[in-house]
């Protein structure tokens, strides 16, 4: 699934996850528009992630549901088990449940709006 959407890296190590600083223009090339980067997580997590889409003029998102639903799978392959505590470490950074029930994806974590209004259709 991730390939018809995004590109995915994965580490076994989390530090260079961590500490990874993109050059957000060669990704902006690379004809996807987003990059997930995941490794293992350290006993307080699952796994951890970021998500860069400088296409999408988005250099790093803060936290990603989209990726945490392609994400989820990924790791449930790997780890055996359909609940996972996520980690996004972005410079905001974000803890993000994710667990797989039936063909569905469910998230739950803290939000921060950042847009209000109505809308007539």
């Amino acid at each position: 699934m991730a390939k018809l959407v995004n590109r995915l890296a994965w580490s076994r190590l989390q530090q260079p996850v961590r500490e990874l600083a993109p050059d957000t223009v060669v990704l902006a090339r690379i004809g996807r528009p987003g990059v997930i980067v995941t490794a293992w997580g350290n006993g307080n997590y699952d796994f951890v992630s970021r998500y860069f889409a400088p296409a999408k003029g988005v250099p790093e998102d803060p936290v990603t549901g989209a990726a945490h639903c392609m994400l989820a799978p990924y790791w449930a392959k790997r780890l055996g088990k359909k609940e996972f505590r996520a980690f996004q470490a972005s410079r905001r950074g974000a803890e993000i449940l994710c667990r797989i029930v039936e063909d569905r994806i469910e998230l739950q974590g803290e939000c921060v709006f950042y847009l209000e209004g109505q809308a007539e259709v």
